[in-house]
């Protein structure tokens, strides 16, 4: 494995996930972060604890959300090894913020009932804290709480969206060979 390329996966990893329990820690710790007008009619932080999945989806227990997730990440992780070789930056570096991103929101569920005094491991519930308050109409615009975890998630998703061409790997010899004879 090519050591520059593990750095750019690896260094947005641990930013992301730093960055991700501080600002949880900090608010979930400091009592007049946990409900604070940011941007008047724009952001304030509510702090509050989420056992469900994004956006507030509940389909299934917080144990079943936890261990999905740590699957989840794990398959990630190993897509990209078997594909590092073609893997730019770019791709990388998003790659990174998401897996670091998820890795935030694993440790929330590995820990927070435990230090909480709710649960055990596999039973914490993700902390959330950032909203929007802009509405029209009267109607939130975006009316979910979220961290920095998802933060980063978000942007890196959109980002490959947008710039797929430039940072997507490139398909390997073998894969072009194939998708060239296949049928249309």
């Amino acid at each position: 494995m090519n050591r520059k390329k593990l750095w750019f996966l690896f260094a947005p990893v641990l930013l992301a996930a730093l960055i991700d329990q501080l600002t949880k820690q900090l608010v979930r710790t400091t009592p007049s972060l946990q409900n604070l007008e940011i941007i008047p009619g724009w952001l304030i932080f509510a702090y509050t604890q989420n056992p469900g999945m994004a956006l507030g989806i509940d389909w299934f227990p917080t144990w079943a959300i936890s261990l999905i997730s740590i699957v989840a990440v794990a398959g990630i992780f190993i897509y990209i090894a078997r594909n590092l070789s073609q893997a730019t930056p770019g791709y990388l570096i998003c790659m990174g913020l998401i897996l670091g991103g998820a890795l935030g929101n694993i440790i929330d569920r590995l820990i927070m009932a435990k230090i909480e005094g709710y649960g055990h491991i596999l039973q914490g519930r993700v902390n959330d804290f950032l909203y929007f308050t802009f509405s029209i109409g009267g109607d939130p615009v975006f009316p979910y709480i979220f961290n920095m975890a998802d933060v980063f998630i978000s942007t890196s998703i959109i980002l490959l969206l947008l710039f797929n061409r430039r940072l997507l790997p490139e398909p390997s010899e073998q894969n072009k060979s194939l998708t060239d004879h296949s049928p249309a």
